[in-house]
């Protein structure tokens, strides 16, 4: 009886359901995929930049006058609600932060403070005196995680050719100063220029990297390098920084001067390379995965995260209509048989690299440019650990597919299953 009471008020699930839960459970995999809710760390910013007012704006802890304290209230209020503007994409659905939005109304409308107008900057918390190896990223994180860190690694190389941190390769026809990397720990950026007039091709010409400062390991450090000078020495002339127990964070030298810098950065557990080859520059970089991801939403142009913008994208994939099967299709100069020769001599694996290389050398006519892909060969080398990761087939990351595919099948498959157990179930 209660079954049939039941099934009277069911009905059959129509495909317009099965979509809608199919889509719903889609966007909440793609969104922890692609985005990170930062609204504990708007939460923090917050508390730090009002704990010298009390918490409240009334008050003046620090020996301010009310209205100081009033004023520097409300700046940090409008600083808390920034933060939640730049987050709230990565923070739709979630509770805290929708807490959080509406608690800054109401406290914006208790106090009076005006919409627009100064911010602050927040305070940071104050922080305990490390100790031991806690400026080694390395040693750190194996007494944390009780295992060595997941590296990822990112070449950039020849013309503009990126291999992002998560193995896809994609050539760029970028020109000016563009970000490679901007995380919290780093920020690294390159600037491409035209090799000639006449030439669509371009060419890595300056490359700077910032190190942040952070903690007590290190203090505010610049690179710099450009074409034909590639230094062995940061910016002020020093060749150390951060010394901390007889070690140094942050370390340049060069078996190659002018030519090849590499940068060890201890406290993040990353190695930046730095060198020239050809008439181009080129950097290759290994760190951890968790350095890698330690960045906002807002800090969303990085070529060795996303790789290009679908606007400066040059298609490289073997064009099956030219005779010369691997030259770049969008290139208006093929790379001759003798070019193919000498590419396939020096990387004769005919993956990425040596696909790089058959479109640097018709794009200029100039083999010496095949010294680019060699390089940034030998640092993935050294750089990647399972030899098996190395190498990269063209066709395979041109056709990567989205994270998402996978749950995008399961998901179909699941709401199909379960319209047909409710159907089985009304009959």
């Amino acid at each position: 009886m209660g079954t049939l009471a039941l099934c009277g008020h069911c009905t059959k699930p129509s495909w317009k359901h099965r979509v809608i839960v199919a889509l719903l459970l889609l966007h909440l995999c793609c969104l922890q995929v692609r985005a990170s809710c930062r609204i504990l760390r708007c939460n923090s910013d917050f508390v730090a930049a009002t704990l010298d007012l009390g918490g409240s704006g009334e008050g003046n802890g620090g020996g301010g006058s009310r209205e100081e304290g009033h004023s520097g209230y409300c700046s940090a209020l409008r600083s808390y609600a920034m933060c939640t503007r730049r987050t709230a994409r990565a923070c739709r659905g979630d509770l805290a932060y929708h807490s959080a939005v509406q608690g800054i109304e109401d406290l914006l409308i208790q106090h009076r403070c005006p919409r627009t107008g100064p911010t602050a900057q927040p305070r940071p918390l104050p922080q305990a005196p490390i100790s031991g190896d806690a400026c080694v990223y390395e040693k750190g994180d194996l007494q944390r995680e009780g295992r060595a860190p997941d590296y990822l690694h990112c070449g950039v190389f020849g013309d503009s050719h990126v291999r992002t941190f998560y193995d896809e390769f994609q050539t760029c026809a970028v020109q000016g100063a563009w970000p490679l990397i901007d995380n919290e720990y780093l920020y690294v950026q390159a600037t491409s220029s035209r090799v000639r007039e006449g030439l669509d091709a371009t060419a890595l010409t300056k490359i700077t990297i910032i190190f942040k400062n952070w903690r007590q390991c290190i203090e505010h450090q610049m690179y710099q390098a450009e074409l034909d000078n590639v230094p062995a020495a940061f910016m002020d002339g020093s060749v150390t920084s951060g010394e901390r127990q007889g070690r140094h964070s942050l370390s340049v030298y060069s078996d190659l001067p002018g030519r090849r810098a590499e940068i060890r950065a201890l406290h993040i557990g990353t190695t930046l390379v730095v060198r020239q080859s050809g008439r181009s520059l080129g950097l290759s970089v290994r760190l951890p995965r968790a350095i890698a991801e330690a960045f906002d939403t807002e800090q969303d142009l990085q070529l060795c995260v996303y790789g290009c913008p679908h606007s400066q994208l040059l298609e490289t994939r073997p064009n099956p209509s030219s005779p010369l099967s691997g030259a770049p299709s969008s290139s208006p100069v093929q790379p001759s048989v003798a070019a193919r020769a000498h590419c396939a001599d020096l990387l004769p694996g005919k993956d990425i690299y040596y696909q790089a290389c058959l479109f640097d050398v018709g794009a200029t006519g100039d083999f010496n440019w095949s010294t680019a892909a060699v390089e940034a060969l030998e640092d993935a080398r050294r750089m990647i650990s399972d030899p098996r990761k190395v190498h990269l087939d063209m066709v395979n990351t041109a056709d990567r597919s989205s994270p998402c595919l996978p749950v995008i099948l399961t998901v179909a498959m699941l709401s199909e299953r379960l319209g047909s157990l409710m159907s089985r179930q009304c009959l």
